[in-house]
């Protein structure tokens, strides 16, 4: 199964919700490519990823490669809280350092009211 999304706004805040499954690394970018367009249309500065009904299927080196793809195309849109299955945590753990290495505002949770204390800090 795909990634399906639906995107919702609240003032500057984006929330985005995902399920599915991350299928290819095409996907996957074209995912983030998506939120980044919405970002941009809503000209919100906070991003809230719901992904606890997304599953992961990349592997650890696309992970790292998906985050340095991530880090060069993105723009500095503000912060992104990523909320996670419980399961999957080390994997979107992993992501955000190697994401955060490279200069992007992203912090994974696997609580939604831990993310968005966050994203209001």
């Amino acid at each position: 199964m795909a990634i399906n999304v639906n995107f919702e706004k609240e003032k500057d805040l984006l929330k985005v919700i995902a399920s599915g499954t991350d299928e290819s690394m095409q996907e996957v970018k074209e995912y983030a490519m998506n939120i980044i367009k919405q970002a941009r249309s809503f000209q919100c500065t906070r991003i809230l990823c719901d992904e606890r009904d997304l599953v992961y299927k990349l592997s650890v080196s696309e992970t790292f490669d998906y985050a340095k793809y991530l880090a060069d195309h993105a723009p500095r849109i503000g912060k992104v809280a990523i909320v996670c299955h419980p399961d999957l945590i080390d994997d979107a753990e992993f992501w955000e350092n190697v994401t955060v290495n490279r200069g992007l505002a992203v912090k994974a949770f696997i609580s939604m009211n831990i993310a968005e204390n966050w994203l209001v800090e």
